[in-house]
């Protein structure tokens, strides 16, 4: 029912829109646009079911490091495991890539996104004094070191 696949151009109007209806200072199309286009190390996948495209996560690959840039999920379709299967088809993807560790922030009273964050293994391992522009809110730093040795994703 419910399939991640990569983003694509098509993909960005619906993206841009999930955005704004789940961040206070949103990225535009065009910045969308200029990830798919135009940065090498973008990484960009949807989650798409019957009603389309209901969520996406965003990743830079840099070296042998990922930054999660942003994830969100359609308002009317939260709650239903769609952000940890994008989250789970992500790190296979940087499993793939051969990335050893994975980043993001996630601000303190983002209590859902910390709890699926640790579901996958992330841990905080530092604290970003007022990251957030739009009210000054610290940001948790979470880790998940990928254990390449294991054969994790094959």
């Amino acid at each position: 029912m419910w399939q991640v696949r990569p983003m694509t151009r098509e993909d960005v109007k619906r993206v841009a829109e999930i955005e704004r209806l789940s961040f206070s200072i949103p990225w535009s199309e065009q910045a969308f646009f200029n990830e798919l286009e135009n940065n090498e190390r973008a990484l960009y996948l949807v989650v798409e079911g019957p009603p389309g495209v209901v969520g996406f996560v965003g990743m830079w690959c840099i070296v042998d490091e990922g930054h999660i840039t942003n994830i969100a999920i359609h308002p009317d379709w939260r709650g239903r495991g769609l952000g940890k299967k994008l989250m789970e088809a992500l790190l296979i993807e940087a499993e793939r890539r051969g990335l050893v560790a994975v980043t993001l922030e996630v601000r303190p009273s983002n209590t859902a996104g910390q709890r699926l964050y640790r579901s996958l293994g992330f841990t905080v391992a530092g604290r970003r004094r007022g990251y957030y522009q739009d009210n000054g809110e610290d940001a948790l730093l979470m880790w998940l070191y990928l254990d390449q040795a294991e054969g994790k994703g094959e």
